[in-house]
């Protein structure tokens, strides 16, 4: 396997041109501050494309998903105290395989995550662990729902479930931006499909600010909400004065300069980035690997990162410690560490699945379900149990995310399918 001359990255910025001229107009202009033409223009564009009424410019995907938080915290519990969070003493139901910041914001309002195991058809929240969740935890009336590197989960399917039992979605779109799903026969875009929605441009994702996010609503009172809390609350007086918590969340003009050049290109982004997932299909054919699934009927991904699944016989043997893995390699064989290790001898840039967050150690107190009920302490010394119990620990014991970065060449990705492949013997 030979070493490529030109570091191959998982995902990173794609800059036009534009960007720089909308920044340097922040300069010229001097409103190099939290309010400009720049959060205006961006605000608007994205609202349009999107198909909502408003969009609230903020410093990250995650302020976004903190305010949409609290926000759905006060409409179900009402306001707290000032040193209490609006979810305190009440359970959430979040997405178990995603990254931290989806999940944190239930901790900042002092709730308490109750994950929901995964399921194989999108990697995305299981329906059926949901409804089971519902049977356990009758009085849970919020949803957490993020759609895993780009690909729309069952939405229709999982909000029946929270109609039927009076619960509201917060929808994490923060890695799905440009992602369509099929609801009553119309194509709607992710982020716009929950209570609370929220999107991300953080400087991997699909399009970028090299940080920043949105909070995306129909309704004005709650982007007026959101708009205050991330100004630090000012109340309408001469002088400061407060009568709520506040944050520093607002977008900067600079930021919203680099996120409103690169908003013209995103359907160029995604169509980029499907052609690199059908390549990489189409390259690993003959392999015992499956690319990250969709539905084709029902969702359209915006195909931001490319991931493989090994097959369950093809996995050569592989431990992991909270920091470390070690593998045996086996002719045929191969497993996420040994692939993951030959392409960053190759200068190339992969990365493991999201861990799921009940295996992580800031949260493995807490409730897990899936779809059999509890999922924690489920083995039995008398009693065998040939069922899955954990479907998200399965994909990332078996999944990696493959260098998705949009300015590879189909060379480049050769280079990667041929170290893949030779991790196979192939």
């Amino acid at each position: 396997m030979k070493r490529s001359e030109n570091r191959i990255f998982l995902s990173t910025a794609t800059m036009h041109g534009d960007e720089e001229k909308f920044i340097k107009e922040a300069f010229d202009t001097n409103w190099v501050t939290t309010v400009g033409k720049n959060i205006d223009e961006s605000e608007r564009m994205i609202a349009e494309y999107m198909g909502v009424k408003y969009a609230v410019g903020l410093s990250s995907g995650t302020g976004a998903l903190h305010l949409a938080t609290k926000l759905a915290g006060e409409k179900l519990y009402g306001q707290p105290k000032p040193n209490e969070g609006t979810l305190q003493g009440h359970k959430v139901f979040a997405t178990d395989m995603t990254f931290d910041a989806s999940i944190n914001p239930v901790a900042y309002e002092d709730g308490e995550a109750v994950f929901i195991d995964t399921e194989y058809d999108t990697w995305n929240m299981d329906p059926e662990a949901l409804e089971k969740a519902f049977e356990i935890y009758p009085d849970v009336k919020l949803v957490v729902l993020v759609h895993l590197y780009g690909t729309p989960g069952k939405f229709k399917e999982i909000k029946k479930i929270c109609d039927k039992n009076g619960a509201i979605i917060i929808e994490d779109a923060c890695e799905s931006l440009g992602s369509k799903y099929k609801l009553n026969g119309e194509w709607v875009e992710t982020g716009t499909l929950g209570g609370y929605n929220c999107i991300s441009f953080n400087g991997n994702k699909i399009i970028t600010g090299s940080s920043g996010g949105m909070f995306l609503t129909n309704s004005k009172a709650d982007a007026d909400k959101v708009r205050k809390w991330s100004t630090q609350s000012r109340e309408d007086a001469f002088w400061y004065q407060h009568e709520e918590v506040g944050y520093n969340y607002r977008m900067s003009n600079i930021v919203a300069g680099v996120v409103r050049g690169q908003i013209p290109y995103l359907q160029e982004h995604i169509d980029r980035k499907k052609a690199i997932y059908e390549r990489y299909k189409e390259g690993f054919k003959g392999l015992p690997v499956q690319m990250n699934p969709y539905d084709e009927e029902k969702s359209i991904p915006n195909f931001w990162l490319s991931c493989l699944i090994i097959d369950p016989e093809a996995m050569c043997k592989q431990v992991r410690d909270e920091r470390r893995a070690l593998y045996i390699h086996e002719d045929g064989k191969s497993c996420p560490t040994e692939i993951l290790e030959n392409l960053e001898k190759c200068n190339m840039e992969g990365r493991p699945i999201w861990k799921p967050m009940h295996m992580q150690p800031i949260y493995r107190n807490n409730a897990f379900i899936t779809r059999y009920g509890n999922g924690r302490g489920q083995s039995n010394a008398y009693i065998a149990n040939d069922k899955q119990l954990d479907v998200g620990m399965d994909i990332f014991n078996r999944g990696l995310c493959l260098p998705s970065d949009i300015k590879m060449t189909p060379e480049d990705q050769d280079k990667v399918i041929e170290v893949i492949r030779e991790c196979f013997g192939k």
